[in-house]
């Protein structure tokens, strides 16, 4: 985007220091929009002749009366608009704020052009001491009103607006035209899920300077706006939570085929959300917080436009390979239920953490094959997949000290939400290794903890960034998919046996599938791919028929089927 920038200046008779304030600002060659406000004859002359000396800069508006600071700004921002700018720099005529920070706002805006760039006030002391207190009350109804500390000053009259967000949010919704719309303003275009970055500013009260902030009537305006906006709130509050847990779009970075690769989409969910859903589970229990997955949830079926097509793809792909069995028909019933499903394991994995997951309610189908490897005091490696909750039996095992279970991630993926499993528990981060992929030294850090008798946990139904071309192609669901090789090399390497693992959510609570694949993987040189390949189709085999026994807990939401070189297998 270029950035076609532009100044708003609201004026009501401040004629002595309106010349001051134009002349810091020209240097910088900006287009000027003074709006006057109905200001009185000698002001009126005052601006005439200032527009005549510095045209074509400065454009002068005029308002046929005064309608408050509120009316004076929406018209130079429309204006502006108009005009064919992108941008505009609200600043007040009174000279109190600082013109030299005019290229810090521009290099904001360039840098995040989406963004509300906010002007956040560096007083001395010609402040009023009653200003500067009384507006922490309204900073405070702010950040209750966003569910955010995004705006730290919403009264400073010094900022940058993008012009297409704030000219829609004017034209579509009626706001107030005094002292409370720099308040009201911001806080809507929140609501609209806009950026906001901030500029410290200084800002400075001339001795004697004129002042329309009336005490009584515009804090009365100022209280009635936190009423309509906190009323606001409240019925967009689903909304907003949501927000906080899921992502502001669904771009995504695409590999060189033009299909985003797993590893490239943006992890969904602000680190604030999530530890909101923690609070929330340890103040009202798990029960009320997954009341808010369906909001939340609805919230990402509507704006998740890649991951409902993949769920879709997903059923489908589950009905036409096996026809003859009763499987959820694709949609958005589907998908919404997947999603869900994908939340309520989240918040297992947390109360597994955190000690609130009742023991009771988790059992093995057949517990024969993992109590005879903790009796052995043998190391394995132990293939998962992103169906059910593998990181839930690996916070169990950890707690119940049955079994040193370490899990071994690709990538820094799952960041954020990590970060609050980490808080839960101390554990969390020394039992997690990340691996860019599975080479020599993978086999080197993984074997000492083989031998130390620990079971290594990798999932088998994901290729990391680093081994897009070292896969296998195998059956599943109906269609060559690809599956990495690194479970099976690195399982040749280290020489243990191998078990499957899958911790799917029944009626009757967490069940734990837990069954040998191999005692040892071996890969004859000359025969390597074939059992590559082999190795790979049991693998899928194994995971689609566990696929069928919980059809909405599979979360992998891209494109699975898709060849590392971006061409799809089969149908799309």
């Amino acid at each position: 985007m270029t950035l076609r920038a532009s100044i708003v200046i609201p004026i009501y008779n401040h004629k002595d220091e309106i010349g001051g304030t134009l002349a810091r600002l020209m240097p910088y060659g900006l287009p000027i929009f003074v709006v006057d406000d109905g200001s009185d004859e000698a002001t009126q002359a005052v601006l005439a002749e200032l527009a005549e000396r510095f045209a074509p800069q400065v454009a002068l508006l005029r308002l046929p009366r005064n309608g408050g600071k509120g009316a004076a700004v929406m018209a130079g921002l429309v204006a502006a608009r108009d005009a064919g700018f992108t941008h505009a720099l609200q600043i007040d005529a009174d000279g109190q704020h600082d013109a030299a920070d005019v290229p810090r706002f521009l290099d904001a805006a360039r840098a995040a052009p989406d963004a509300v760039v906010l002007g956040r006030p560096v007083y001395d002391d010609t402040v009023p001491k009653a200003r500067l207190y009384g507006r922490y009350l309204t900073h405070v109804w702010v950040w209750i009103e966003t569910l955010s500390f995004a705006i730290p000053d919403s009264m400073c009259g010094f900022r940058l607006y993008p012009l297409d967000a704030a000219c829609a949010l004017i034209e579509t919704v009626k706001l107030p035209t005094r002292m409370d719309f720099d308040i009201e303003i911001l806080v809507r275009l929140s609501w609209r899920a806009l950026r906001f970055v901030t500029i410290p500013t200084r800002v400075t009260y001339a001795a004697g300077g004129l002042s329309h902030f009336d005490v009584v009537r515009d804090n009365v305006r100022i209280s009635g706006s936190h009423v309509r906006l906190v009323a606001g709130m409240l019925a967009r509050l689903p909304l907003l939570l949501a927000r906080k847990v899921l992502p502001r779009s669904d771009k995504r970075q695409a590999d060189a085929g033009g299909r985003a690769g797993w590893w490239r989409i943006a992890e969904r969910g602000s680190r604030t959300g999530m530890r909101l859903l923690a609070l929330s589970c340890r103040l009202f229990g798990m029960r009320v917080t997954r009341l808010w997955l369906h909001p939340i949830v609805a919230y990402f079926v509507l704006t998740g436009r890649a991951a409902r097509a993949q769920s879709r793809r997903y059923f489908e792909r589950l009905r036409e390979s096996s026809p003859e069995r009763a499987t959820p028909p694709p949609g958005w019933r589907s998908a919404y239920r997947q999603m869900l499903a994908f939340a309520e394991a989240g918040l297992d994995k947390l109360a597994a953490w955190t000690g609130r997951l009742q023991h009771e309610g988790i059992e093995f189908d057949d517990p024969s094959a993992f109590d005879a490897l903790v009796a052995s005091g043998k190391g394995a490696l132990v293939i998962g997949a992103h169906l059910g909750n593998l990181e839930m039996t690996r916070a169990l095992a950890v707690r119940g000290s049955r079994a040193k279970v370490t899990a071994i991630v690709y990538t820094e993926h799952a960041r954020r939400f990590n970060s609050v499993l980490a808080g839960a528990h101390p554990d969390f981060a020394s039992r997690m290794v990340e691996v860019a992929d599975f080479g020599p030294e993978t086999a080197m850090l993984m074997q000492e903890r083989i031998d130390a008798g620990e079971l290594l946990v990798i999932v088998g139904d994901r290729v990391p960034a680093h081994e897009s071309g070292r896969v296998v192609q195998a059956p599943f669901l109906g269609a060559p998919a690809p599956f990495a090789q690194g479970p099976y090399v690195l399982a040749h390497a280290l020489g243990c046996p191998v078990y499957l693992f899958f911790c799917l959510k029944e009626a009757s609570g967490h069940r734990l599938y837990f069954e040998s694949f191999a005692e040892r993987i071996e890969l004859p040189r000359r025969e390597r791919a074939a059992h590559l390949a082999a190795h790979a189709r049991r693998y899928a085999e194994r995971l689609e028929h566990y696929c069928r026994k919980a059809p909405f807990q599979w979360f992998n939401f891209f494109d699975f089927w898709a060849r590392p070189s971006g061409e799809g297998n089969g149908r799309r």
